[in-house]
C-alpha cells in the first residue's frame, strides 16, 4: 500500500493537527481531574453517593447535599426542552419546507440571532417583563382559585411571587427553543433533494413528503440537536439564576423558589470563605460536568448513527 504520506510537510501537518486535536481531550480530562480534586474534600466528608442524595444544605454547620440542585437542574432543563421542542421543530420545518425564500431567510436570520443573545439579557427581560407579567395574570388567579375551590393543591403551587420554578421553565424554554430550532432546520436541509423527488413521483403529497421521506432520515439530527439544547439549558446559569428564586429547599412547588447546580455556584461562590464550602461548590460542578459529558456523547452517538443509516450501512 502506497503511503498516504510521503512529503515532510504532509507529516509535519497531520502530526500538528493531531496535538491539536489531543489538545482538547487532554483539556477536557483535566477539567474533570481538577473539578474531583477541587470538590474531593466534600467528596470525602460526605461521601460521594452521600452528598449526592443528601438534602441539607447548611455552609455555617459543615453539612452539604446536592440532591436539592441536581432535580432543580433535572426538572427545569426537562420541562424546558419538552415546552420547546414542538415549537422549535415546527418554525424548523417551516423555514426549511414550506416558506418562501425570502420569508425563510428572514426567519432563520431571526433564529440565529436569538439563539446568540446573551442568556443575562433574557434574565434581565425574565425579572422586569415575565416575572411580574406571570404573577399578575397566572400565578395569582390560580392561586385564589385553588384557594377558594380546591385548597388542597395549596402545597402544591407555593407562594406566587413571580419568581420560582414555573419562571424559570418558561424562560429557558424560550431561550433553547431557537437553539433546537436552528439544529433542526440544518438536520432538515440535510435530507438529499432526490429524496423529496422520490416520494412526489410516487404520487405523494407535501405532507406525505415531509412525514415518511424528509423526518425520518432527519430524524437522528433532530434529536442530536434536542441533546444538543438539553446540555445548554443544563448549564445555563444567569438567566435562571435570576428568576428562579434559589432556594435551598427540594423543588417540590410549582410557585415556589427552587435551585439548579449552576445557580447555586454562581449564588454562593463568592461567598464560601470556608475549604469545606468552597470544595462541596466545586463538587457540584464536577457532577455538572459529567452530566453535560454523557449529554453530548448520547448526542454525537445518535447522529453517528443516523448518518450511518442514511448512508445505508446502519
Amino acid at each position: 500500500m502506497k503511503r498516504l504520506y510521503t512529503h515532510f510537510g504532509d507529516r509535519l501537518f497531520v502530526l500538528a493537527l493531531l496535538l491539536l486535536a489531543s489538545g482538547v481531550i487532554l483539556l477536557a480530562f483535566l477539567m474533570a481531574y481538577e473539578l474531583y480534586k477541587g470538590g474531593s474534600e466534600a467528596l470525602s466528608r460526605m461521601g460521594g453517593w452521600g452528598f449526592l442524595v443528601g438534602r441539607d444544605w447548611n455552609p455555617v454547620e459543615g453539612r452539604f447535599g446536592a440532591w436539592p440542585y441536581v432535580l432543580g437542574t433535572l426538572i427545569v432543563s426537562l420541562s424546558a426542552l419538552f415546552l420547546s421542542f414542538f415549537p422549535a421543530l415546527a418554525a424548523a420545518i417551516f423555514a426549511a419546507e414550506y416558506a418562501p425564500r425570502w420569508l425563510a431567510a428572514i426567519v432563520n436570520y431571526l433564529l440565529d440571532l436569538t439563539a446568540a443573545v446573551p442568556s443575562v439579557v433574557y434574565g434581565l427581560w425574565g425579572i422586569f417583563v415575565m416575572a411580574p407579567w406571570l404573577r399578575d395574570h397566572l400565578m395569582l388567579p390560580i392561586y385564589l382559585w385553588a384557594a377558594e375551590k380546591a385548597p388542597w393543591l395549596l402545597p402544591f403551587l407555593g407562594t406566587p411571587s413571580g419568581y420560582g420554578l414555573l419562571t424559570a421553565v418558561l424562560l429557558l424554554s424560550a431561550m433553547v427553543v431557537p437553539f433546537t430550532a436552528a439544529l433542526a432546520r440544518d438536520a432538515i436541509k440535510l435530507v438529499p433533494k432526490e429524496q423529496r423527488e422520490a416520494a412526489y413521483a410516487l404520487g405523494a403529497t407535501r405532507w406525505e413528503v415531509l412525514r415518511l421521506a424528509v423526518l425520518p432520515l432527519a430524524r437522528g439530527g433532530i434529536l442530536a440537536g434536542a441533546f444538543l439544547a438539553l446540555a445548554r439549558a443544563v448549564g445555563e446559569t444567569m438567566a435562571v439564576t435570576m428568576v428562579i428564586g434559589n432556594s435551598h429547599q427540594l423543588p417540590y412547588t410549582l410557585f415556589g423558589g427552587a435551585a439548579t447546580m449552576p445557580s447555586v455556584i454562581a449564588n454562593e461562590f463568592t461567598e464560601a470563605v470556608e475549604n469545606l464550602h468552597l470544595s462541596a461548590l466545586i463538587a457540584i460542578g464536577f457532577y455538572l460536568f459529567l452530566v453535560s459529558f454523557l449529554i453530548n456523547l448520547v448526542a454525537g452517538y445518535v447522529l453517528r448513527r443516523q448518518e450511518a443509516l442514511a448512508r445505508g450501512v446502519g
